[in-house]
């Protein structure tokens, strides 16, 4: 465990060396429970000390050690090059969409994505969905469209599919060709290889045209899964 570093004026106050920073502080830092930081903090897991009975963190440390948990979850992400749409899809998860607006699409199809054990807050993921297409809007041409967001409450990357009875019209393509496949896909923030994998897979994938209108031919959930999955082992 280590120790805070305190310097002394000549009037005998302290001066704190670094920033220091509280467990709701770093809590809050870390997008995790107070409780969690505590128990990091008791096992000394993190870097941390005490002053008095109270636990106080160097921020310059609690930085470093966040970009050294980083380095190695992305190293150790780095090693998953395979994307297999049976371990983050299932068939409840693919959705008939009857709407034919945007907006309604993507609330409905996040309502559905965020029924999945990965998701611990579907309102949120609802709302950040809105907010990405807000920025940004996320079709990439032949009539698909892959709606994305990271979340520090997603514990796993996870995704849905939604195929488009009616053409949404109202998403900026690049090609002019209306929405009717969407690829939803939520993922934690730690999982930025990953993620854009996944991305990438999808975009490669469903340039296919055959599959692509295999997909609106499809009349059941499990028709749809068995056609994204094919190949797989």
């Amino acid at each position: 465990m280590q120790n805070i570093a305190l310097n002394i004026k000549e009037n005998g106050s302290f001066v704190v060396e670094d920033d220091i920073l509280t467990i709701e502080e770093v809590a809050k830092y870390l997008r995790v429970s107070e409780r969690t930081v505590y128990d990091w903090a008791q096992k000394g897991e993190i870097p941390s000390g005490k002053i008095g009975t109270v636990w106080r963190f160097k921020k310059v440390e609690i930085e470093k050690w966040v970009n050294e948990r980083l380095s190695s979850n992305q190293k150790q992400e780095e090693k998953k090059t395979v994307v297999r749409v049976r371990n983050i899809l299932s068939p409840d998860r693919i959705v008939f969409i009857e709407h034919s607006t945007k907006r309604d699409a993507l609330v409905e199809l996040a309502n559905n994505l965020g029924t999945a054990p990965q998701i611990k807050f579907k309102d949120e993921l609802v709302t950040e969905i809105l907010k990405r297409e807000e920025l940004m809007s996320t079709a990439i041409g032949r009539g698909i469209a892959i709606p994305h967001v990271r979340l520090a409450s997603v514990t796993d990357l996870v995704m849905s599919v939604g195929l488009c009875r009616n053409d949404l019209i109202d998403f900026q393509t690049i090609d002019e060709i209306p929405v009717r496949i969407l690829i939803m896909i939520a993922a934690a923030y730690n999982q930025h290889t990953y993620y854009l994998q996944t991305l990438s897979f999808f975009s490669s994938k469903l340039k296919e045209k055959e599959l692509r209108e295999k997909l609106y031919a499809a009349k059941t959930p499990q028709e749809a899964y068995l056609l994204l999955t094919e190949g797989e082992e």
